[in-house]
């Protein structure tokens, strides 16, 4: 195996790029999380029921998802940078018409123009591990990670603040000209990737794609209100189920394959992809828990405003701002494996804590521990995308990042759904004061904490176990990356 340093990347244009690229995540974050505190000032406004708003937060996912593998494979064919300006363009779009829909079918038909934007995140990850040098590519990822967090932490009281204020359409108007600045600054500041594998699209294998994915996404989010027993539940999860065998068995003997399966199926990919699924799985549970014991009135919850429990989450965010890129820095001396057994034990510990003692105790410790829990979290997925993009060949970066955003997305659908079944579950019947008799809301029980955080951390435990049979690929000052002519390093100073 030759060392080398750097050879062959250009650092000033990494800079330059690493600003776009870092600054993707807030601007998408930012507009997705203010989108959440304006869903009951929009269904108001066009009169429909809570089953079909959450469609507004659906259609986004559905077309998301098969978007993020179809544009990833599109990257490797004709070039990741044509194929993340053509997503960015659909995200732009999308973002600058939602708020001047006229109707809800419209604001739906928009939103589904921004979910096939969805995959400038896996062209992102691609187009850093391929231009960036080496000893960049942990520390940039770290920083993406980072973004995430204060994405959201602005966002939720912002977003709040500006329905209250000036209307939810004013969401979007305010995002729209930071989407088409990053169109832009994307335009003008990124290379055109150096790998680029042409061949014909395997249009079979995407509508596939489709058939596997959407009734099993749009059956977990159904389940929740109509039953998970339910002829209709049943008859999605089955056409899923037959749709991804035809998948596989087409991929098998496709020319040129959607989702080559030696490529996902490889033990490190095949890993990560499991283990960024379960990760996001545990997360939107744990999410949906700490939103509801913020802002459930005592002695349910906190009984903070959506503006206070942002806020209150800021903490998390500061230390995850400073802890994402730190790690990357020291990722490869110390390994990428070893950071994410450490933080998948360190969320599962906190959460753990989190499941025997959140309805005893303060606000102030709630916040230590979620902010643990996400630097945790933050540990292992950071180390999970380094170990992902140097475990496979350049060429096929596009269709590897794209198919791990496919398995993320599964795990981000299923988690919202069980924790709201759960809570369904376990709940008293709670009487509003000054409103009539009749009027009855669910609230959930301690037991339904107890449930969400103790499955969550025990995923978080089964993750660091499942990380431990991962191939290292950095230690020492060294990064192993595989390419088509098979392994080289690279010294990190």
């Amino acid at each position: 195996m030759n060392v080398e340093k750097s050879s062959g990347y250009d650092l000033s244009y990494a800079k330059r790029a690493m600003l776009v690229v870092v600054i993707l995540p807030l601007l998408v974050m930012y507009t997705e999380a203010m989108l959440t505190p304006a869903l009951p000032t929009i269904q108001k406004e066009f009169a429909i029921n809570p089953n079909d708003v959450s469609w507004i937060l659906t259609i986004y996912l559905l077309v998301g998802t098969v978007s993020v593998a179809l544009f990833g494979k599109l990257g490797d064919m004709y070039g990741k940078k044509k194929m993340f300006l053509v997503a960015l363009a659909f995200y732009t779009t999308g973002v600058s018409l939602n708020g001047f829909a006229p109707s809800f079918h419209w604001l739906l038909v928009t939103r589904a123009i921004q979910g096939v934007g969805m995959a400038i995140f896996p062209l992102a990850f691609a187009l850093v591990r391929e231009e960036f040098p080496p000893e960049m590519v942990p520390q940039v990822q770290g920083m993406i990670s980072a973004m995430f967090a204060v994405g959201m932490v602005i966002a939720l009281p912002l977003g709040a603040w500006v329905t209250q204020n000036y209307g939810w359409r004013w969401t979007y108007h305010s995002a729209a000209p930071f989407a088409i600045l990053m169109f832009f600054l994307a335009w003008k500041v990124l290379r055109e990737s150096r790998y680029i594998n042409p061949g014909r699209v395997d249009w079979v294998g995407a509508v596939l794609l489709t058939v596997a994915v959407v009734p099993a996404l749009v059956g977990v989010t159904r389940a929740p209100n109509i039953g998970w027993t339910a002829e209709q539940t049943l008859v999605l999860f089955g056409v899923a189920v037959v749709g991804a065998a035809f998948l596989v068995l087409w991929e098998k003997k496709a020319e040129n394959p959607l989702i080559p399966l030696g490529i996902v199926t490889a033990r490190n990919p095949a890993i990560v992809n499991v283990g960024i699924m379960l990760a996001a799985f545990g997360i939107s549970m744990m999410s949906q828990a700490d939103t509801y014991i913020l802002q459930m009135k005592p002695p349910y919850g906190f009984g903070k405003t959506i503006l206070e429990s942002g806020l209150l989450m800021t903490p998390m965010a500061g230390v995850m701002l400073v802890v994402a890129p730190l790690a990357g820095k020291v990722m490869p001396k110390i390994g990428a494996k070893p950071l994410a057994v450490a933080g998948a034990l360190t969320a599962s510990a906190g959460l753990a804590v989190l499941s025997k003692y959140v309805t005893s105790m303060g606000l102030w410790e709630f916040v230590t521990l979620i902010t643990i829990v996400g630097t945790g979290i933050t540990l292992m997925n950071i180390s999970l995308i380094n170990i992902l993009v140097f475990s496979v060949p350049q060429r096929v970066m596009g269709v590897a990042t794209g198919a791990n955003s496919l398995f993320r997305n599964f795990g981000s659908t299923w988690g919202p759904a069980i924790a709201g079944t759960v809570m369904s579950t376990y709940y008293i019947l709670f009487h509003p004061p000054g409103t009539p008799s009749f009027v009855q809301i669910k609230i959930p029980t301690p037991k339904a904490y107890e449930v969400l955080f103790g499955t969550s951390a025990l995923i978080y435990v089964f993750l660091a176990l499942l990380s431990l049979a991962l191939v290292e690929v950095m230690k020492g000052g060294k990064i192993r990356e595989v390419e088509d002519a098979g392994e080289k390093e690279v010294v990190v100073e």
